[in-house]
């Protein structure tokens, strides 16, 4: 697929409210320790490896999942990084469609008694794909809320 057909595909956008700090949250994104504590959809499905070089233009890979015997892995690149504030990054999935890239840009907002998260997840390829992932992440924010609530 083209990739200007990939930059003009749907998006999706999730907002969220945690009763903590953004630092709080912050550091459930960008340590890989607090990150394997919520990461993925589904239940209880660990994640068994976390890279993350926290930086412009550096790296990150996330290996989860693995219930049904096939583990997912989902890599890209920090495109910015402002602590406590914003978060932009690349997502591939190199096992399965290593040439789709999309893009994720989450907003961290300091707000009365707690963070406002906002996630916006973009060029994604066809709709499809978008729902599959609202609903991946949508599960992920819950196990997040309930790792917030425990750091």
């Amino acid at each position: 697929m083209e990739q200007a057909a990939i930059t003009a595909g749907p998006f999706l956008v999730i907002e969220r409210f945690y009763p903590v700090a953004p630092e709080t949250v912050w550091r459930a994104w960008t340590d890989p320790q607090a990150l394997k504590r919520w990461f993925g959809p589904g239940g209880n499905d660990p994640v068994s490896q976390v890279e993350l070089d926290l930086r412009a233009g550096g790296r990150y890979r996330i290996v989860f999942g693995g219930a049904d015997g096939a583990a997912h892995e989902v890599q890209g690149v920090y495109r910015e990084v402002v602590p406590n504030r914003r978060l932009v990054f690349t997502w591939v999935w190199p096992r399965t469609t290593p040439e789709r890239e999309s893009l994720v840009t989450i907003e961290f907002r300091q707000v009365a008694r707690g963070t406002e998260l906002v996630f916006r997840h973009e060029r994604f390829a066809d709709e499809t794909v978008r729902d599959s992932h609202r609903q991946g992440w949508s599960e992920s924010f819950a196990k997040l809320e309930r790792a917030l609530l425990e750091m």
